[in-house]
């Protein structure tokens, strides 16, 4: 089993003791989402599998935020913030900004990509370099910013 599957374990034990169902409702949330793609693939996840499950998770939540926002209620916009809170606690520490320029200098100085026709190339070799640790949200401005 994954260690992240157990810390997700641990952790839904911890907050049942807790008495925190705030916590505990979020994470067997998770815990169906990735017991669901189990079942339909029908193989054991890997922790890079389950890093993903996450970060769909926080993009999901992101979006209701927005979405929220835009209807005025600041009441589910706080709920969803506290989701996503949670959920990223799960996820590797995020590069800082300069952190993930260093990254993407190099990609752009590996593939030689010179314009933004390279765009697609330094995109995708920066994404799995930084595996999980950058929203591609992030990647893209940047990588738009160095090539333009």
């Amino acid at each position: 089993m994954s260690e992240l599957k157990d810390r997700l374990k641990n952790d839904l034990k911890e907050a049942m003791k807790n008495k925190d169902s705030f916590k505990r409702d979020v994470i067997r949330f998770l815990m169906s989402a990735i017991k669901q793609v189990e079942v339909d693939e029908r193989r054991e996840l890997s922790d890079e599998d389950i890093q993903k499950i996450i970060q769909k998770s926080v993009k999901q939540r992101e979006d209701a935020i927005a979405q929220y926002r835009e209807g005025g209620r600041e009441d589910l916009v706080e709920k969803e913030q506290k989701e996503a809170e949670i959920l990223r606690s799960y996820l590797p520490k995020q590069l800082s900004d300069e952190e993930l320029r260093e990254v993407i200098k190099e990609v752009i100085e590996e593939t030689g990509a010179s314009s933004m026709k390279d765009m697609g190339k330094v995109m995708g070799a920066a994404i799995k370099k930084t595996a999980g640790k950058a929203d591609g949200k992030r990647i893209n401005a940047i990588v738009k910013e160095m090539l333009s």
